[in-house]
């Protein structure tokens, strides 16, 4: 036979600007994100020069208004764009991800004067956000977080403890969710926190399977003073913001995944192109053939489910139970494909040597990151048979 190796994603996008930004993301993957990918994930190296350039490119905010600096593009381009970052590298795809998410609360909520002060150095000024949500008792049970804001005068006063905060630490600004009224959903309200701000400590970060280059920390706000202008939405208007935000954000956790378990395709089909066993190519066995298939099959399927989610928000309809259907599958399948890619590729699967089993230990927390995929099943139920008894 011929051999056959991994070929480019055929993709297609609504514009002309488009095709030219999908072509400007795959000159910058190759020079400059994945010749650097596995030595840096080895050595726990976040790449923070590589978001800088991310942003004077254009790349960090692409779902936003051009006139806050944003790059007015659709998510059904934006989160192709992330698809291939993550294949290169999940650090800086999903870390993309994670700061669209920690700028969705300002960009969907804030007032006028917000917007203007704060989004162009969120969006384009080289700033770096992470996303404050889930505490250490309260991860999938979001509406029972107990960091406390306090109103004293123009300013509120955190206290309390948040917990799994992609890019803890490090991030310029924190979207921050905070109890400021009774119990449950209602009494919760966002805030936009400098991360230079006095009386916020990030913890050592967190030792993981996979992802170590990017950083994974507990914050900790001893009294945390916010101006009242930094309030994102209404007092008590916080959950609702969340919820918001992430249904924005399982379809980019659902395109990074499609993009790790692509490149782990890539990966197998470049090794069953080059490799002989008992005389013959390894594409030649049947068993290798079928596996290869439905590893393709799931990409395609992932891919088409996560494009149908982002056409839906894009035209403006409701899309939360396709974005939690997009999450659960696609994560679901990205860590179907990267054990299969290691399993096909045996002992060089299971070693450092190759990307394969990086890919693999990637791609189990993206089961588990915005809403764990039991969680996922909990919203498409909720959806087609209406909420639990109580």
């Amino acid at each position: 036979m011929t051999d056959h190796g991994p070929q480019p994603v055929e993709r297609q996008l609504p514009t002309e600007e488009a095709k030219d930004l999908l072509a400007l993301v795959r000159d910058l993957v190759q020079r400059e994100i994945a010749p650097r990918a596995a030595a840096e994930e080895e050595a726990g190296h976040f790449p923070r020069d590589l978001f800088r350039l991310l942003s004077s490119s254009g790349l960090l905010g692409l779902p936003y208004p051009e006139e806050f600096g944003g790059g007015g593009q659709p998510y059904e381009v934006y989160l192709q764009v992330l698809e291939e970052l993550a294949a290169a590298r999940l650090t800086v795809g999903l870390g993309v991800s994670v700061h669209s998410l920690a700028c969705h609360g300002l960009a969907g909520y804030g007032g006028k004067e917000q917007k203007a002060e704060h989004l162009p150095a969120m969006l384009g000024g080289g700033l770096l956000g992470a996303y404050c949500l889930s505490e250490p008792q309260s991860g999938s049970d979001a509406a029972s977080l107990r960091t406390r804001a306090v109103r004293d005068g123009d300013d509120w006063v955190l206290t309390g403890t948040k917990a799994w905060i992609t890019h803890g630490g490090i991030a310029d600004f924190y979207t921050v969710l905070a109890r400021t009224g009774g119990e449950g959903a209602h009494g919760i309200t966002a805030f936009l926190v400098p991360g230079d701000a006095p009386g916020l400590t990030p913890a050592a970060p967190e030792r993981k399977m996979g992802m170590k280059g990017s950083p994974t920390a507990q914050l900790h706000f001893d009294g945390v003073r916010v101006p009242d202008a930094r309030r994102i939405g209404e007092e008590g208007q916080g959950f609702p913001i969340a919820l918001s935000a992430l249904d924005s954000g399982r379809l980019g956790i659902a395109a990074c995944a499609v993009g790790v378990a692509q490149a782990a395709l890539d990966e197998a089909l470049a090794f069953v192109a080059e490799r002989r066993q008992f005389g013959r190519p390894l594409a030649d066995f049947q068993g290798l053939r079928f596996l290869l298939a439905d590893m393709a099959t799931q990409i395609e399927a992932g891919r088409s489910l996560y494009l149908a989610a982002a056409r839906l928000r894009d035209q403006g309809l409701p899309f939360s139970r396709q974005a939690a259907m997009a999450k659960l599958f696609c994560t679901d399948a990205a860590m179907r494909v990267t054990t299969d890619a290691v399993q096909l590729m045996g002992g060089y699967g299971y070693t450092a040597d190759f990307p394969a089993e990086r890919y693999m230990r990637e791609a189990k927390v993206l089961q588990i990151v915005e809403g764990t995929n039991q969680i996922q099943r909990m919203v498409i139920a909720r959806h087609l048979a209406g909420p639990e008894s109580r």
